[in-house]
């Protein structure tokens, strides 16, 4: 189970939020990385992951930088009873795979398992650390997302969240409770943008204010 908060913010705080996060001697940077992230359905409707029932994501992700290089597959799905907290409580399976497969990865994705592409988009993610908690900066092409993450090993992941939002001076009824393409889509309605299927930073976008 995997337990996050997620904060959106606009494109011009982006340098005022990494001087916080590494200002912070508790947390170790573990780098920048470029990363393109495809998500695909099932091929029959009745098991789509995007139904209501299933309200799930399967995604296969580049993430790469000078020293790193690597695909990961993973599924995730908000469970039953996420909003009855203020802490996103998701099921998350993930492997990592030589990044080297990734194309006959995709080929067996789309011409034998016959899986629809739905939707594709790329940021830029930094991320920081400690032993109990994960922190990523995300530069989306429509604005900055900051998520904390507490790490599968803690005992008690809603109190270390909780303690990171107040070393952050973050408050909690900010979050962003939804997925990034709800985001995505969101302000698209509310700026008037035709919203794509692949969210590109060369493509017209919508931004957070």
């Amino acid at each position: 189970m995997e337990n996050e908060v997620r904060f959106y913010f606009s494109k011009s705080k982006i340098d005022d939020l990494k001087k916080l996060l590494i200002s912070n001697d508790e947390l170790s940077y573990c780098g920048r990385f470029y990363e393109k992230t495809v998500q695909l359905d099932h091929p029959m409707k009745e098991h789509s992951f995007y139904s209501k029932e299933v309200d799930g994501r399967f995604r296969i992700r580049i993430s790469k930088n000078d020293e790193v290089d690597k695909c990961k597959v993973s599924w995730k799905r908000r469970v039953a009873n996420t909003s009855e907290t203020d802490i996103n409580k998701e099921e998350e399976i993930e492997i990592v795979i030589n990044s080297e497969e990734y194309e006959d990865l995709m080929f067996l994705f789309y011409n034998v398992l016959h899986m629809k592409r739905i939707e594709s988009y790329e940021r830029y993610r930094s991320v920081f650390e400690t032993e109990e908690v994960e922190i990523a900066l995300d530069e989306y092409p429509f604005g900055i997302a900051l998520e904390i993450e507490a790490k599968k090993t803690c005992n008690n992941p809603e109190s270390v969240i909780k303690r990171w939002l107040d070393k952050l001076g973050l408050d909690i009824k900010n979050r962003y409770p939804l997925s990034w393409d709800d985001k995505y889509t969101e302000l698209c309605r509310e700026q008037s943008i035709k919203p794509l299927s692949d969210v590109l930073f060369d493509q017209k976008m919508p931004e957070v204010n």
